[in-house]
């Protein structure tokens, strides 16, 4: 999605369009391909917070890897704003039908609806409007209390905060966990939320310190999760001795980096069962010889940590 495309409708909440524009900002000026470019109906759009907001009236040509994400807006229900002209309605889903990706932050799903993106299709909004959402778009499923769902290049978040991990999700979907946990890193979010998963990520857990040494150790190991990544070369990536590394890590997240790297494993490879790969599959995807491994990781999950070598 080398052009991401931020549709402006009238009251939008700042975050909920500050979140993810910030999230594919900052990808573009760690060197990923990303372009921002606003358009609304009207040049001048005012927001819900009371600041306006300027954006341009003709839209890019896109192409199917472009990005179109409609923020929300304030309102009791959703059809108070957010109005659409028909042609917007129709860019929406043209974009969507030429084999490109569209997303909603909050009560931006109704200009999906609108645009005919969710029949048939799961989707979420905030708590607030999913019952609204679900009698405007019987045909649609509303997934409820979710930080985002996506269904068929159609992804749809919660609102205002989750509109970042919403973003994060995208860009590790395109470059990886480890591109999006730099990201976060740069942005001090330091983790990226699952979408309907309810278990908290591995960033989550284990990013909330301040140890820059570890944090460089949890990057590489975020982006080559898959690979035999021998102690002494993660030591020497982080410029310290591998008993420093090791008692920095240990006292940073509670484990070594071993087991980090299994954890991040497993993690991916529950992913991958839950969404239909064999275990089989799933092991040999995140780095392991077979499923042996990863049964033998799976039931230690619980147990005291352990090094259960890859």
């Amino acid at each position: 999605m080398s052009t991401v495309v931020f549709l402006l409708v009238p009251q939008l909440h700042l975050l909920d369009l500050a979140g993810p524009a910030q999230v594919f900002s900052t990808a573009a000026d760690l060197g990923y391909d990303y372009t921002l470019r606003y358009v609304a109906e009207q040049e001048d759009v005012p927001t819900s917070q009371g600041i306006p907001l300027r954006a341009g009236i003709d839209w890019p040509d896109l192409e199917p890897g472009d990005l179109i994400v409609v923020p929300g807006w304030r309102g009791p229900t959703l059809g108070r704003h957010g109005q659409l002209r028909p042609e917007t309605s129709r860019r929406l889903a043209g974009h969507h039908a030429a084999g490109g990706t569209v997303a909603s932050v909050c009560a931006g799903a109704d200009a999906l609806g609108r645009a005919g993106l969710l029949d048939g299709r799961r989707c979420t909004t905030h708590h607030d409007l999913q019952d609204d959402l679900a009698r405007r778009y019987p045909a649609a499923t509303v997934v409820r209390d979710v930080l985002y769902v996506v269904d068929d290049r159609v992804v749809t978040s919660a609102g205002i905060a989750s509109g970042i991990d919403l973003a994060l999700h995208l860009v590790a979907g395109r470059h990886g966990p480890g591109a999006a946990g730099r990201v976060a890193r740069s942005m001090v979010v330091y983790a990226r939320r699952n979408g309907e998963e309810q278990q908290a990520s591995a960033m989550l857990r284990h990013r909330s310190h301040l140890s820059d040494v570890v944090h460089r150790a949890q990057d590489l190991i975020d982006s080559r999760f898959a690979d035999r990544l021998p102690l002494t070369d993660l030591a020497a990536s982080c410029g310290v001795s591998e008993r420093t590394l090791t008692r920095l890590f240990g006292r940073a997240t509670g484990l070594t980096p071993l087991r980090y790297q299994q954890v991040l494993r497993l993690e991916r490879a529950e992913h991958l069962i839950g969404h239909g790969a064999t275990a089989e599959a799933a092991a040999r995807s995140v780095g392991f010889q077979d499923a042996r491994m990863l049964r033998r990781l799976r039931a230690s999950h619980t147990a005291p940590a352990q090094d259960v070598r890859p």
